[in-house]
């Protein structure tokens, strides 16, 4: 059964359908488009302008870098670059080949004196640079391959 969706509630339909899957899946949005009536590039429009939408599947840890002022004058959209470049995130994606982690840009996190500042999951790193970031995704990465190799021989 169709039912009609207005313009307004558009915003609503995608952040239950994110809910859902944790991102929006095309198949998703072209059925809420078939359902609604509502045109898909209107949908995908909606999608791509609000940044609370994801377009493909969150990485297992998110890495969030600052863009205030304090951290984008210390080197954080250098920093940004390096990450892109390091975790191999190509052109229009936000999450990684291997599926570990998503990049995003962030507000401020408030704590200006640390600038420039990258969130990692739940660690903050202040004064962060392109060597402290190399080593703690490393880190993490190793840490999550040794569980799922764990996990793999337990079951």
């Amino acid at each position: 059964m169709s039912r009609r969706i207005s313009s307004g509630n558009i915003i609503e339909s995608l952040q239950n359908v994110q809910e859902k899957h944790g991102f929006l899946p095309r198949d998703s949005l072209i059925k809420l488009s078939q359902d609604t009536r509502i045109p898909l590039s209107r949908i995908f429009g909606v999608a791509t302008f609000y940044h609370q939408f994801r377009l493909e599947p969150p990485g297992r840890v998110t890495i969030a870098v600052c863009m205030g002022t304090a951290c984008h004058l210390r080197g954080n959209a250098e920093n940004y670059e390096f990450l892109k470049r390091f975790l191999s995130i190509g052109p229009g994606r936000s999450t990684s080949d291997d599926g570990l982690f998503s990049l995003e840009k962030a507000r401020c996190f408030g704590c200006c004196s640390l600038a420039p500042v990258v969130k990692i999951g739940d660690m903050l790193i202040g004064k962060a640079t392109p060597r402290e970031l190399q080593r703690a995704i490393s880190r993490i990465r190793e840490e999550i391959l040794r569980e799922e190799a764990a996990r793999e021989t337990r079951g």
